[in-house]
C-alpha cells in the first residue's frame, strides 16, 4: 500500500471525526437554547416560526405565489423584529454567555445555590409565619411557569429574604397574589394561579390554599403558603397539602425537595454526557 493510500484514509477518519464532533456541538447549542427559552413566552415564538415555515413550505409546494411571498416578507424581517421583542432575553442570553454560565455549572456551585435558597425561603417565612402576615410563594421546578408568571409583574430579581418579606407586606402594590421563584430569581409577583376545584379541600382552607393545591395539581412546582388568620405555614406538591408545618419541620421538607432534585439533575447531566442510562 502507497504513502497516498495512508494520507487518504487519515484524511477520511479526521473529516469523519471533524464532522462528529460538529454534529455533536451544534445538538449542545440547540439544547442549551432550548433550556433558556423552556418555561418563558419564548416558546411561543419557536412555534410561530416553525408553523411559518411550514406554510412557506406548503405554498412552494402548491405554487401559491401571493402566500409564498409573504412568508418569504415575514421571514426577512421577522427577524429584525424577534430583536426587538425579545431584547430582554437575548441580553440575559449573552450575559450568561460573557460569565460563562452559559454552559452546565457544577454540582457543587447549583447546590450550593439551593442553600442559598433555601436559607431566604425559610428565612422570610418565619418572619411572616410569626408576625401572621400572609405569603403564597411557588418554586418553578421542571414544569414551565412561564403563563402564571406573565399573568403578574415581573421583577427577575435577586432571591432574598428582605425582598419577600417587602413584597408581602399589607397593603403594598405586589403583596396580593403569588410569588413566583424561577432558578435564583424572583420572576414576578401579584400573580394569579388556578384555584384547585377539588371537593374534598376543607372549608376553612382560603384562597390562598386553593391557589396552591391548583397549581401543584397542574405543575410540579413546590408551593408555600402562610397563612393570614393564624401564621401556620403549609406546603403543597403533587396536589397534596402538607399542612401546619413547624419551623424546622418546613426547612427540612424545603431541603430535601430542592436539594435531592437538584442532585438528580446534576447525575442526569452526568450520565447524558457520557451516553449512558443503566448499569
Amino acid at each position: 500500500m502507497s504513502f497516498l493510500d495512508f494520507s487518504f484514509a487519515d484524511f477520511s477518519l479526521f473529516r469523519l471525526l471533524s464532522n462528529t464532533i460538529d454534529i455533536l456541538l451544534v445538538w449542545f447549542v440547540i439544547y442549551k437554547l432550548i433550556m433558556i427559552v423552556k418555561g418563558t413566552k419564548a416558546v411561543q415564538l419557536v412555534k410561530g416560526i416553525f408553523v411559518i415555515l411550514l406554510v412557506k413550505i406548503i405554498s412552494d409546494q402548491f405554487h401559491l405565489q401571493t402566500l409564498g411571498w409573504m412568508m418569504e416578507q415575514v421571514l426577512l424581517w421577522g427577524f429584525l423584529a424577534i430583536a426587538i421583542i425579545f431584547q430582554p432575553e437575548l441580553r440575559r442570553a449573552l450575559e450568561q454567555l460573557g460569565r460563562g454560565r452559559f454552559f452546565s455549572r457544577s454540582g457543587h456551585q447549583e447546590e450550593e445555590e439551593q442553600e442559598k435558597l433555601i436559607e431566604a425561603i425559610a428565612k422570610a417565612v418565619d418572619y411572616m409565619a410569626k408576625r401572621r402576615i400572609g405569603a403564597l410563594i411557588s418554586l418553578e421546578r421542571e414544569t414551565g411557569m412561564g403563563d402564571y408568571i406573565e399573568t403578574g409583574i415581573q421583577l427577575h430579581s435577586k432571591i432574598s429574604s428582605e425582598l419577600l418579606i417587602n413584597i408581602f407586606i399589607p397593603n403594598t402594590p405586589l403583596h396580593d397574589g403569588a410569588v413566583i421563584l424561577q432558578k435564583n430569581q424572583v420572576a414576578a409577583a401579584a400573580c394569579y394561579l388556578p384555584l384547585s376545584e377539588s371537593p374534598f379541600i376543607s372549608k376553612e382552607l382560603g384562597t390562598r390554599h386553593r391557589a396552591a393545591l391548583g397549581i401543584s395539581e397542574v405543575t410540579d412546582s413546590i408551593t408555600i403558603v402562610v397563612s393570614e388568620e393564624t401564621g401556620s405555614v403549609s406546603v403543597t406538591k403533587n396536589g397534596e397539602l402538607h399542612r401546619e408545618l413547624k419551623s424546622d419541620q418546613f426547612k427540612e421538607m424545603l431541603t430535601k425537595e430542592l436539594l435531592s432534585q437538584s442532585a438528580k439533575q446534576t447525575s442526569s447531566a452526568r450520565w447524558n454526557w457520557r451516553g449512558k442510562k443503566n448499569g
